[in-house]
């Protein structure tokens, strides 16, 4: 597998070359944000906020207004939940380039639920003017600012840190509101966000060798999410969907899925996979991803039982997959 380090901090860096109105905040997470490069590279425009949020949010908001770009840096957890008043006052009323960058989103760290960010979705997707992204590999951490900016507003990413896979080729930038087509099938449509892209590319390879044709696609916005592609998928296929995210099945992913079959009056079933309405607790990454059904065979799982069949798929079946295999089924 091809993996990439330090992807943002290269970004963020290259980004702030082009726009010397950007400015990049911390709250006291530089280091596990890849921002320390920028800092290096920028100090005037580095600023350390400390463990204070709320008072981060709300300088944000300020500094958007006198014709700044601010990008704030933290844990995602930290981008939503402590700070929601001030995000929906201060900064997605009046509508201001503020953009949220959360990193470790959803199982991603060890830390358990106070740094978890599995409900962060379902809480800003009814936040009006905001928009959330999600990224799935090096490519589209590339790609992203540019989008972003065009796209204009506030915003909140799900981002990824440290090593993360190349899944899609360099020259295919992310673009706004449109998935990436990842594999086309006419049996299931499969809707993934954030690394169940990654781990959802498997579970496809794996489900056509035995006779599963999978409609996949990887979205990267999920606020707007009109984009007409999902229709398009839902209409093609035979059994239904399934969602597979990184997220609770509630208010994210599959939500947004399951308002769009509802308001194309579709006759479409919907499997949604991901953290089935609880608290998680911290432990290493793949033991959560199995616990919470966030692996590649809880994806698996979800495709037989939309289609109403156990496949005899093993657990030895994915992990024989390498990488090279999956890499642009499309």
């Amino acid at each position: 597998m091809i993996m990439e380090k330090n992807v943002y901090s290269k970004s963020i860096v290259d980004w702030g070359k082009k726009h010397p109105e950007t400015l990049v905040l911390s709250a006291d997470l530089g280091s596990s944000c890849e921002i320390m490069d920028f800092k290096k590279e920028f100090p005037d425009r580095y600023l350390s906020m400390g463990i204070a949020e709320q008072n981060m949010v709300s300088w944000a908001a300020g500094l958007a207004r006198e014709g700044y770009l601010p990008y704030l840096h933290t844990f995602g957890v930290f981008l939503y939940r402590r700070v929601l008043d001030q995000v929906e006052m201060s900064v997605a009323y009046g509508n201001l380039p503020v953009g949220l960058v959360g990193f470790v989103p959803g199982l991603l760290t060890p830390g358990g639920v106070s740094h978890q960010s599995t409900n962060d979705i379902a809480s800003l997707r009814a936040v009006p003017n905001m928009r959330i992204y999600s990224i799935s590999d090096a490519t589209d951490i590339e790609g992203f600012l540019p989008m972003a900016y065009e796209a204009g507003g506030p915003f909140y990413v799900r981002m990824l840190r440290k090593e993360v896979p190349r899944l899609f080729p360099a020259n295919e930038t992310i673009q706004f509101n449109h998935a990436r087509v990842v594999a086309e099938g006419t049996d299931v449509a499969l809707f993934t966000e954030s690394f169940a892209t990654e781990e959802g590319m498997k579970a496809v390879k794996v489900l056509q060798k035995h006779g599963v044709s999978v409609q996949m696609l990887a979205v990267s916005t999920l606020k707007p999410f009109t984009d007409p592609q999902v229709v398009d998928a839902l209409k093609k296929v035979k059994y239904g969907a399934v969602t597979y995210e990184n997220h609770n099945i509630i208010g994210g992913l599959g939500t947004c899925v399951a308002e769009v079959i509802a308001e194309n009056g579709l006759n479409t079933k919907l499997v949604k996979c991901g953290v089935n309405d609880e608290y998680t607790h911290g432990a290493s990454k793949m033991y959560l991803l199995k616990k919470y059904n966030v692996d590649a065979m809880s994806c698996i799982k979800a495709v037989e039982k939309l289609i109403g069949k156990d496949l005899g798929i093993d657990e030895s079946e994915i992990e024989e997959v390498r990488f090279e295999d999956y890499n642009g089924i499309a």
